[in-house]
């Protein structure tokens, strides 16, 4: 696979972290996404490839990767439509239909769909992700789905001889009730895409009720979930599970949670990749950053410190008195942990693109601007050519620069008060015909731009 993205901020453990992400998944992406490429494993985990694919799509181009790989997947699908742990699956027929797993199904296809604007994967995967859709409503009870195998939020935070309740366990069925629900959604935004509106509103119908039974099944009357932890709140949040009037206070009370941790994070495999976009959604930035940043177990740039040059399974491989984790489970090469590259990507730098032109046919510009960082900038080689985003704080301005491919569009935004205190290249917006203001939003003023290259300014 060609390298596609590149990431650099003003962070030399950041820089080396994205380092460990590319590596990491340079090892392991060879014919199927295997999870780890030592020990007894080196199989096509489901789970570990949905959780690190929207992060696989910026580093390199695994568009043909993921397409032949979910060729596999419908291949290897149970008739009754659930979905091996591994692909292919080595394991046998009963090693399936785990929530977070299996949703490899619905979740990849989208993902790919997103990153390259390629409507022929949804065409060839709809089957499947509609036949695990219609394994977990065979499953459910009333549209709750509570039964069956699941891994649960793998390898989460376990503190040794835990006595205070400190270690955050979720739900199993809580976890697996969100993931249906988001199947659910993917298969209706596929159904979308390709004009199947008779699905489409057959299953919208099926979300409300998932959702219905989840509020009344895991959520108590002022809006606190059964099980407390990260996972928990990230999940629900993620995936709307709340209806709006209770999603503010769930986002604080995910906030309280990581600050009762000392702004540590506690996730495993299933919570981590969402944690801190789901805290930047809802105003808690400067948290995602100190997660981000944050030196000491358990946190992405321990394994840094402790000399690491890939991700680790767990987030304490080796312990801080450096002796090492079970040697029954313990890897040091896995990239699921590594999903935080997509935040790093699309929230710090700003990369992303709009639904309305997937693919980044239109793309948003959108800087976080936090964690004590003077620089942080990231470049994509889109099949329109290159997209790049670099923003830098020096003597108390700030500058954004951007470029947008060919045949593309972009909406960008920059901190700034108003479209006055804005300069394109040293000229005033209102001078120039090129760019269009669109208004402000929560601190940003919001530009529509072409193709080109942009030097933005503010104070």
């Amino acid at each position: 696979m060609k390298q596609t993205g590149e990431f650099s901020c003003s962070n030399p453990l950041i820089n080396q972290l994205q380092h460990n992400i590319q590596w990491g998944q340079r090892g392991n992406f060879l014919d199927v996404p295997t999870d780890c490429p030592q020990r007894d494993e080196r199989l096509g985990w489901t789970g570990d490839a949905q959780a690190f694919s929207r992060t696989a799509t910026f580093n390199f181009g695994v568009n043909s990767f993921f397409s032949k790989w979910l060729k596999d997947v419908a291949a290897d699908q149970l008739p009754n439509g659930s979905v091996p742990f591994v692909v292919p699956n080595v394991l046998g027929a009963n090693a399936s239909g785990s929530t977070g797993w299996a949703d490899c199904a619905t979740i990849i296809p989208w993902n790919m769909y997103l990153a390259y604007g390629d409507k022929e994967v949804l065409e060839h995967q709809y089957a499947s992700m509609k036949s695990w859709v219609k394994y977990m409503i065979d499953h459910s009870n009333n549209y709750l789905w509570n039964s069956g195998f699941h891994f649960g939020d793998w390898l989460f935070y376990r503190p040794f001889d835990d006595n205070d309740g400190r270690s955050a366990v979720t739900d199993k069925y809580m976890i697996a009730q969100c993931f249906y629900a988001n199947s659910v959604q993917l298969l209706i935004n596929a159904a979308n895409v390709l004009g199947n509106k008779a699905d489409s509103a057959t299953f919208t119908a099926v979300l409300q009720n998932i959702k219905a039974a989840f509020m009344k099944e895991y959520v108590t009357p002022n809006g606190r979930l059964i099980s407390g932890t990260q996972t928990a709140y990230v999940l629900a949040l993620n995936f709307d599970m709340f209806p709006e009037n209770l999603r503010k206070q769930a986002a604080a009370r995910l906030a309280e949670n990581v600050a009762s941790y000392d702004n540590h994070l506690t996730t495993g495999f299933l919570g981590t990749p969402y944690l801190c976009h789901v805290l930047t959604r809802f105003g808690y930035t400067d948290l995602a950053y100190k997660l981000l940043l944050q030196q000491d177990y358990p946190s992405w740039l321990y394994p840094v410190k402790m000399g690491a040059t890939t991700i680790w399974e767990r987030w304490d491989g080796q312990k801080p008195d450096s002796s090492f984790q079970t040697p029954g489970m313990n890897s040091f090469n896995h990239y699921a942990y590594g999903a935080i590259g997509d935040w790093m990507y699309r929230i710090m730098v700003g990369i992303d693109t709009y639904e309305d032109g997937v693919g980044y046919k239109h793309s948003r510009i959108k800087p976080h601007v936090g964690g004590g960082l003077s620089n942080a900038s990231a470049s994509l080689q889109t099949y329109y050519g290159k997209l790049s985003s670099g923003w830098k704080l020096e003597n108390g301005k700030f500058s954004l620069d951007v470029e947008i491919p060919a045949n593309t569009t972009a909406t960008v935004y920059v901190p700034a008060k108003s479209a006055d205190a804005v300069k394109e290249s040293g000229i005033a917006l209102s001078s120039l015909n090129d760019i269009k203001v669109s208004g402000t939003e929560e601190g940003y003023v919001v530009l529509q731009v072409g193709s080109g290259k942009y030097h933005f300014t503010a104070d």
